[in-house]
């Protein structure tokens, strides 16, 4: 395998592209074919499976089949005890009303734990790759909880999990009746035309899109945007960009058109694959090689809890973002408008993750350099996910605050840097206290002038893939 990475390495007038893609597969070889993957190179498991007369692995063969049988003929990977968890009931657990939906979407009020609460409320837009409530795991680990608990008002989207009849909802339709729906909702519930926004991951794509749409109109509704491991500039997006050519994006069309969505397995496969020692091999060892189930583990829970994507939308995302890279330049059209990311004026607070893997920490620095306000980069310990759902509670890892980031590079801005132990979220927090400081008294969901639906966290988000 040190050959095939040399040779990769030492290729000479290939595309970039190609060479990456090389680069990407040799790697997921070297993964697979590693000798703690096989049992007679494995000391521990030809122990186990000489002392068990290979029960383990007639256990294994069955786990096989039955994972085979749940990703209907595809291989679905166990990575938790399924079992043990359930939307409702020991996940998503933050008190709150459904105020508001409609075909895209729910939106989540949750019910105040202070008696005051910051005047401007906060508008939280997820990614609808996944589900939202990885902020609202358990309520030692939600950053939705946490928030209410400062006395913030918080609304989230939560997305509906789609199916044929959405085949043609657009990324502009999501902007409209996602995230500008919603502010109309929050102004309803509260009385408030100013909010506070925070967009996670592609859902920080959306937000960063909607705000340069809304500086087009002059709407101002939106006073500060925070973005948690999010790209609006696709230059680095990382090995992502290894599944992302005219040629598999055109394959992907042709797929989705026939079903009118994305399997929500097949985006799960691929973040899956960019991380193959942590998310797959293990696995394969310990359920199929061991013939041991997965402990329970809620964070490996939620990410198995995939979501279909609508084809219309989720082919301009893939176009105008990862293949052409169109809103850092200025082309993006939505609602007939060329979008600006200058023309965005707020202040940002613009959060990365040193080991990300899906919004690398360097993709995320060089967008901030496109907004034309205020730019807050902070970069937070860990990756996508546990660097930000990491609560001051448990102060693990770290977080680094510094000048504004130009084009220079992650390793020149953190030269400049500073560390601090433990979590970012209080940092975050007294960012947006210095937006506005007023206080009135909390809120009921609702507001006495929408009646709620349901209970959080509704129904949309308890529909599997």
């Amino acid at each position: 395998m040190q050959w095939a990475n040399r040779l990769v390495r030492d290729a000479e007038g290939l595309d970039p592209h190609i060479l990456q893609k090389a680069d990407f597969y040799v790697r997921q070889i070297a993964n697979a074919i590693a000798p703690s993957n096989f049992v007679l190179t494995n000391p521990e498991l030809l122990r186990e499976t000489l002392t068990s007369k290979a029960e383990n692995l007639v256990r294994g063969m069955q786990m096989l089949a039955e994972d085979i049988q749940a990703g209907h003929g595809s291989l679905q990977i166990r990575q938790s005890d399924s079992k043990m968890f359930e939307v409702g009931r020991n996940l998503a657990l933050t008190p709150g009303k459904v105020v508001f939906e409609n075909e895209l979407m729910q939106l989540i009020q949750y019910a105040p734990s202070t008696a005051t609460v910051l005047k401007r409320p906060i508008l939280i837009v997820p990614p609808w790759i996944n589900k939202f409530y990885i902020l609202d795991l358990t309520p030692e680990k939600s950053f939705i909880k946490w928030c209410v608990d400062q006395g913030l008002t918080v609304f989230v989207i939560s997305w509906v999990n789609p199916d044929t009849k959405l085949a043609k909802k657009s990324f502009e339709d999501y902007m409209r009746d996602g995230t500008l729906a919603a502010l109309d909702v929050i102004e309803k519930a509260t009385g408030e035309r100013q909010v506070n926004a925070i967009g996670y991951c592609v859902g920080g794509t959306l937000l960063a899109t909607t705000l340069a749409y809304m500086a087009s109109k002059h709407d101002e509704r939106i006073t500060s945007a925070t973005f948690f491991a999010a790209q609006v500039d696709f230059t680095y997006a990382g090995d992502l960009k290894v599944f992302v050519d005219e040629e598999q994006v055109s394959a992907r069309e042709r797929e989705m058109s026939e079903r009118g969505y994305l399997e929500g397995k097949k985006m799960a496969t691929a973040f899956n694959l960019l991380r193959s020692n942590d998310l797959i091999w293990p696995y394969v060892i310990n359920n199929y090689l061991k013939g041991k189930e997965p402990a329970p583990f809620d964070l490996l829970y939620w990410n198995s809890d995939a979501t279909r994507m609508p084809a219309a939308n989720h082919s301009f995302y893939l176009r105008n973002c990862y293949l052409e890279n169109l809103l850092t330049k200025g082309d993006m059209v939505i609602g007939g408008k060329k979008l600006k990311l200058k023309s965005v004026k707020v202040p940002v607070y613009n959060l990365a993750t040193r080991e990300d893997h899906i919004a690398p920490a360097k993709s995320v620095l060089l967008g901030s350099k496109f907004f034309g306000g205020p730019v807050r980069f902070v970069l937070a310990g860990s990756g996508h996910i546990a660097g930000v759902v990491n609560p001051p509670s448990k102060m693990k890892y770290q977080y680094w605050t510094g000048p504004r980031p130009t084009s220079a590079g992650l390793d020149t801005w953190l030269k400049k840097a500073k560390e601090h132990p433990g979590s970012w979220w209080p940092d975050w927090f007294e960012w947006i206290q210095a937006q506005d400081r007023t206080e009135v008294p909390a809120r009921e969901p609702g507001g006495g002038k929408l009646v709620p639906i349901e209970d959080a966290p509704g129904s949309y988000v308890k529909v599997r893939d």
